[in-house]
């Protein structure tokens, strides 16, 4: 049996494959289209999974959506309705999408994909939770979802067993920490949906001065529940986030040119307490009604590595199962997940170990990039390869890693990675000055060796996804100061003997050379740009940049050419 689930029209777009219980293909149209975030029908990525698999649509049994398109518009209209006439401007702009495709999902993939077969429309935060429980290592277990807002929910709990799914319980918009998230990090003078993370990076500079302020604007429940103060914001009058009493309350707003002060790090600091002590709430009451320690979350909210870790360190859970693509792109994954355990009633084989699920090239594919682009190369054998390579990132060079299938999810992986020398102290300005070109205040992350991460870290359990901050050991501070954030902490990524060989074998030459059996690694992308996809978009984004070497395969390209 042949799923393809689907997310779209808003952020995030992406599809993915089901052939018979198995997660054979996932990506983000972002990476095809190269508009970050992207909300475009996701032909391209459509168009991937069906040639990975070789199949046509006509072999395709059914796709998954990962929303109910009519619910969603009623509660729209109905919100518009009750915010006129501030909302007529907001209204006015987002009817025609509604009216050219969003109500009409069924004509877009015949129109598009020549496909008249069946179509399942799922609720949005159940594709949410179908996303991570079904796809999770757990038998049974609590399921949490929390973002800005699907057709009325913005976050919902309920309990999985086997390949069920019992959604017990709802928050409705506008009560939405994720809304309450975006609206402040806009207030900060950064763009929602891409702002977020850098609001989380902001907050470890910062003191929680204001959570009194914030409780004033979020009423919280003895029953896990809360309600925002629609007051202090402005969901759907057009415009920005919040309102003029937000900024009486909290200050003058930033600017996107302004500089970061003080004032704004306390904001960030104050937002990511007050969100973590409600998440905290929440699961605590989750775990009193199901008395369950095991916890799969998803939901764009759930990006938030800091806010995962104190969960584990807070709550009566003893573990979680993060959902990678936890954002809307996941909603895909989710879709095609549920559509097949809904149609087969088969048993639970959709587990997911790892994300390198998008497109893979070649050594010829690679070699014609290179020569098309006019770049000189040098091949390599595997072991020479990892012991080179291990040696320059040691000597401070920046490399561009291009490896296998592309990862699935906001996340770099160690298939379309930067990596460089977490030893150094001056790595993390080197990495913005030279190739990221983002805020100075954002931490980079490690990717380490599982069986020496407690050495380096303290983090909670096994972090294969880059989604749980864990403690810098007090001893080990100054030893890998550029992965070491200012409040002490590291989104760690650990690297397990069963997962990524190639980024494994790298690690353990850093480790012979070094000691040290870890690297950073983030994104291989330039600052507002996706993750790169094909070999040209490596080439492209490494000549744009100052990264010292690209290696794609086992071909090896340096700016200063061969040594």
């Amino acid at each position: 049996m042949n799923i393809l689930g689907i997310s779209c029209f808003y952020h995030d777009s992406a599809a993915c494959l089901v052939q018979d219980g198995r997660i054979t293909a996932a990506a983000s149209e972002e990476r095809f289209n190269h508009s970050k975030c992207s909300p475009a029908f996701p032909l391209n990525a459509i168009n991937y999974c069906l040639q990975h698999a070789d199949l046509t649509m006509k072999e395709i049994n059914a796709v998954g959506f990962y929303e109910k398109p009519f619910l969603k518009f009623y509660r729209v209209l109905l919100s518009h309705a009750r915010a006129y006439p501030f909302s007529f401007g907001s209204f006015c702009r987002t009817l025609p999408d509604w009216l050219e495709e969003r109500l009409f999902f069924p004509l877009i993939l015949r129109k598009e994909l020549c496909y008249e077969g069946r179509i399942v429309f799922i609720n949005h935060h159940l594709s949410h939770a179908a996303s991570s429980f079904l796809v999770s290592p757990f038998g049974e277990a609590a399921i949490l979802t929390a973002d800005g807002v699907g057709e009325w929910a913005s976050t919902s709990f309920g309990v999985g067993s086997g390949v069920d799914i019992r959604i017990a319980k709802e928050l409705h918009f506008p009560n939405s920490l994720g809304l309450f998230y975006s609206a402040i990090t806009t207030y900060l003078g950064f763009k929602a949906l891409t702002g977020e993370g850098k609001v989380m990076g902001l907050a470890g500079y910062g003191s929680p001065v204001y959570v009194d302020r914030f409780k004033k604007m979020v009423i919280v429940r003895s029953d896990g529940s809360f309600m925002l103060d629609q007051k202090y914001f402005g969901f759907n009058k057009g415009g920005r986030m919040y309102t003029e009493k937000l900024i009486q309350t909290l200050g003058k707003e930033r600017r996107p040119q302004d500089k970061v002060e003080q004032r704004h790090c306390d904001v960030a600091a104050s937002l990511q307490k007050i969100t973590e002590d409600i998440l905290i709430n929440i699961v605590r009451n989750v775990h009193k009604e199901t008395g369950m320690k095991k916890l799969c979350l998803a939901g764009g909210l759930f990006l938030n590595c800091v806010a995962n870790a104190k969960i584990l360190e807070d709550t009566p859970v003893e573990e979680l199962f993060i959902q990678p693509a936890a954002g809307d792109s996941g909603g895909a994954l989710g879709a095609a997940v549920y559509v097949y355990h809904y149609l087969s009633r088969d048993n639970r084989r959709t587990e997911l170990k790892d994300v390198y699920l998008g497109p893979e090239f070649f050594d010829r594919e690679i070699k014609r990039a290179f020569i098309n682009g006019g770049i000189v190369f040098r091949e390599y054998a595997d072991n020479e390869l990892l012991k080179y390579i291990a040696g320059q990132i040691a000597q401070d060079r920046i490399v561009g890693w291009f490896q296998g299938r592309m990862e699935f999810g906001p996340r770099a992986l160690g298939n379309r990675s930067i990596l460089a020398n977490p030893c150094n102290p001056l790595m993390k300005d080197l990495l913005n000055l030279k190739v990221k070109r983002r805020e100075d205040f954002r931490p980079y992350a490690p990717a380490v060796l599982e069986e020496r991460c407690a050495e380096f870290f303290d983090v909670w359990q096994q972090s294969p996804f880059m989604l749980i901050a864990g403690r810098v050991k007090k001893e080990k501070k100054g030893v890998i100061p550029a992965v070491t954030h200012i409040d002490n902490t590291a989104r760690v990524q650990i690297v397990d003997k069963g997962t990524n060989s190639r980024l494994r074998g790298l690690l353990k030459e850093f480790e012979n050379l070094t000691g040290i059996p870890l690297l950073i690694n983030t994104s291989f992308n330039l600052r507002g740009e996706p993750i790169v996809c094909r070999p040209e978009d490596a080439i492209d984004c490494f000549n744009r940049s100052g990264m010292d070497i690209l290696v794609m395969g086992n071909c090896v390209a340096e700016r200063n050419g061969m040594s």
